[in-house]
């Protein structure tokens, strides 16, 4: 592929359309419908963001973003803002909510707008867990192709992480029943104002306190969610919207699923089985495991681990990919994703 950036399309030639969705639990969501100059001949695709977002994840200010490739490339582009979006009314969320009340509903209503008979979906972070679980218990069974990025059915998180969510978080539980990034401009209390400090004195890698604070969050690094060296400045002024509320309710099914190995169901979700991530998927998706090489949220590891499961299962059926020089987010958002990561992703959707 060429080196040289050629963009010809732009979220200004996006066509932008917001509908309510209801989740099988009555909950309010949102999808998010794109759509280029022209009309699209391959089948829907629905993207789904991670914890403490939104789907404008997959819209970031560079010049090409995976929205823009995916449109290009003649895909029904929707997007998913599920229970943990911060466009969304707050709520103490687990991934087995999301599992059984939102993923379905969003298929269900991609596939009945568009009078498809199946989807394809790419899958981010906690909305890759969550699809994931969905997906293997046999909730999502027009679905066929899941391209999942950096964890699905085994989180492997590095070991400062694991000092953070298992030690840490029980205690930060007592004080508040949340944390946010956005507590770098926006104080909620004592609490959050002492979060701040303790970030701005140990994470002195930049000077957006956001960008630090996601790093404080939700891993292990200066910073933790991409590198800087792959993000332009643009983005990285953008982040500092991109981030909000995420309840302990999820690091609490995190720490559970860390310390067992794999996803582990908290609720009471019939639909939602114990051994998920053990016996057979109850799906025949394909799916294609992404992982950045230098992810320090998610350890590779992981999507590794899921991958060895599915094949053991499905031989041959399955994919992974470790991308060298890439982390968490910047998967999506570098500079140079659309030569690097957005090609896999393409080739992944066609197979």
């Amino acid at each position: 592929m060429s080196d040289t950036l050629t963009a010809t399309l732009s979220r200004a030639d996006h066509r932008t359309e917001v509908l309510p969705l209801t989740a099988r639990d009555g909950r309010a969501l949102t999808l998010v419908h794109l759509r280029g100059p022209q009309e699209p001949h391959r089948g829907p695709v629905l993207l789904v963001h991670g914890a403490g977002v939104r789907a404008e994840i997959f819209r970031p200010p560079i010049p090409r973003t995976l929205v823009d490739v995916l449109l290009e490339a003649g895909w029904d582009v929707w997007m998913l803002n599920w229970r943990a979006s911060i466009d969304l009314e707050p709520t103490d969320w687990t991934l087995c909510d999301a599992a059984a009340f939102d993923h379905p509903a969003a298929v269900e209503r991609v596939l009945a707008e568009t009078g498809a008979t199946t989807l394809a979906a790419v899958v981010h972070c906690q909305g890759s867990t969550s699809f994931a679980m969905a997906a293997v218990a046999g909730l999502l069974p027009r679905v066929d192709r899941i391209v999942s990025n950096a964890v699905s059915l085994h989180p492997v998180i590095p070991t400062f992480s694991e000092f953070k969510i298992h030690r840490l978080a029980p205690l930060i539980t007592r004080v508040t029943p949340y944390l946010s990034p956005a507590w770098a401009y926006r104080s909620d209390g004592y609490f959050s104002r002492l979060v701040r400090r303790t970030v701005d004195i140990t994470h002195p890698e930049c000077r957006n306190l956001v960008c630090r604070m996601v790093s404080f969050t939700y891993g292990s690094g200066h910073p933790a969610l991409w590198a800087h060296r792959n993000i332009d400045r643009a983005t990285h002024d953008w982040i500092t919207g991109e981030f909000g509320r995420v309840p302990m309710s999820f690091f609490a099914q995190m720490s559970r699923s860390v310390r067992a190995g794999h996803l582990v169901p908290v609720r009471e979700h019939p639909e939602l089985p114990d051994d998920l991530a053990t016996a057979p998927p109850q799906t025949q998706a394909r799916f294609a495991l992404i992982a950045g090489k230098d992810n320090r949220c998610f350890l590779p590891d992981g999507q590794a681990l899921t991958y060895a499961h599915l094949d053991h299962h499905q031989p041959g059926r399955h994919a992974l990919h470790v991308v060298p020089g890439y982390g968490h987010l910047d998967v999506f958002w570098a500079r140079n994703a659309w030569r690097d990561t957005y090609p896999i992703i393409l080739k992944e959707l066609a197979s």
